[in-house]
């Protein structure tokens, strides 16, 4: 068990999550809370970063499940000194690292929610965009010629810094960007700005992109459009990356180039035998047959050989279609007991028991549904099931 959640709860995952669930789980909430798109987040984004990088480090994650915050930060595995949301965001989504954005303009990332079928079968999207561009009437001055001065709030250094009293005699220093100049150090008399960009030096674009999903494509996968993103005068512009992120199926789950699916079938069937059809995902329909005097049980795993999803540097060459098997039991409690001796003749025979007299008899009843409930809960927190489906091929 656990002994804290803070961080997989910061998440929106369970402790038993998979590498891929926190990936995931990062991914659709540092997108939401980025800065970009909600500038009021930045302490919601910031913890969300601090939790990705503990739960998708291994060796952190460990430590952290034994021992809680205190043992990140204690326990010599850099975890006290948290790296940069944005190195973070940056790093995972492609971008480089701090050193990277002093050279190029930043990244602009999107999310785009495809269909199992769009990774199968391949497609295109438009995608409208809006983006920072140079000014071409001012060429990105802001203004006229020789109108930007040094900013006589922050005398250039483009941050102000407030002294504030956080008790008796005692006094805290906090440093913020100026406001008057957007932390540039430098700024333009208004009477000078120019008309087009209002001397914000840029101004907005729209652009579409056609974006075309690949056979094989994975949720999560990035495309990226070098030098498409956001201009600023004097840096290199950004890219654009498009993050898949994949919906859930109806029928089908995916696993790599695998994909799983769950098949019901009667009790009847696992005993006897049984012809099923399957819709795969682009439409086509299979037979698949039972062998003769073969018997399923619950949960037995069964593999189709290349009808799984397509490989991306191969789209010919298909993954594996992984059907597991539910057993259904008939509905009525009772079978008819002149038919018994029949049904055991067929089976496996049953273990013997031999009764004595210091046994006590007793009576099996139906158990309440509501004690049930309570009884058959979630999986306990401190178990793990990070292991996928394995299917033998051979």
């Amino acid at each position: 068990m656990v002994k804290e959640t803070g961080y997989y709860d910061t998440l929106g995952v369970k402790p038993d999550a998979t590498a891929d669930e926190i990936k995931k789980a990062y991914r659709k909430l540092a997108l939401k809370y980025h800065p970009d798109k909600n500038p009021n987040e930045g302490e919601k984004f910031k913890l969300i970063s601090q939790a990705y990088e503990v739960l998708s480090d291994p060796k952190k994650r460990d430590l952290y499940d034994q021992g809680g915050e205190q043992a990140i930060k204690e326990g010599g595995l850099g975890g006290g000194n948290f790296s940069s949301p944005m190195d973070i965001f940056d790093m995972f989504f492609g971008g480089g690292g701090h050193m990277n954005r002093e050279k190029r303009g930043k990244n602009v990332v999107h999310q785009l929610a495809v269909s199992l079928e769009d990774m199968y079968k391949g497609s295109s999207r438009k995608l409208a965009l809006q983006k920072n561009v140079i000014c071409d009437k001012c060429e990105g001055r802001g203004g006229k010629k020789g109108a930007v001065e040094k900013c006589a709030i922050c005398k250039g250094r483009g941050i102000q810094i407030h002294v504030q009293q956080i008790g008796p005699g005692m006094v805290q220093q906090v440093q913020t960007m100026c406001s008057e100049c957007r932390g540039e150090g430098e700024r333009i008399n208004p009477k000078d700005r120019c008309k087009q960009c209002n001397g914000n030096k840029v101004v907005r674009e729209k652009k579409i992109l056609e974006v075309h999903i690949e056979k094989g494509m994975k949720d999560g996968q990035k495309i990226v459009y070098h030098g498409e993103g956001d201009q600023e005068p004097g840096l290199e512009p950004g890219d654009v990356v498009i993050v898949l992120d994949q919906r859930d199926h109806e029928v089908y789950q995916r696993q790599d180039n695998n994909l799983i699916m769950k098949m019901e079938i009667l009790l009847v069937e696992a005993l006897c035998g049984f012809k099923r059809t399957i819709e795969t995902v682009d439409g086509r329909t299979l037979l698949i047959t039972s062998l003769p005097g073969e018997v399923l049980k619950h949960g037995n795993l069964k593999c189709i050989q290349n009808e799984g999803m397509p490989l991306q540097r191969d789209p010919f060459e298909k993954g594996l279609l992984i059907v597991q098997f539910s057993v259904t039991f008939p509905e009525n409690h009772w079978l008819p007991v002149n038919k018994l001796p029949l049904l055991e003749a067929l089976l496996p025979p049953r273990e013997e028991i031999m009764v004595t007299d210091d046994m006590e008899v007793v009576e099996l009843v139906e158990l309440d549904p509501r004690e049930q409930s309570r009884v058959f809960r979630e999986p306990h927190q401190g178990e793990r099931a990070r292991g996928g489906v394995q299917c033998q091929t051979s």
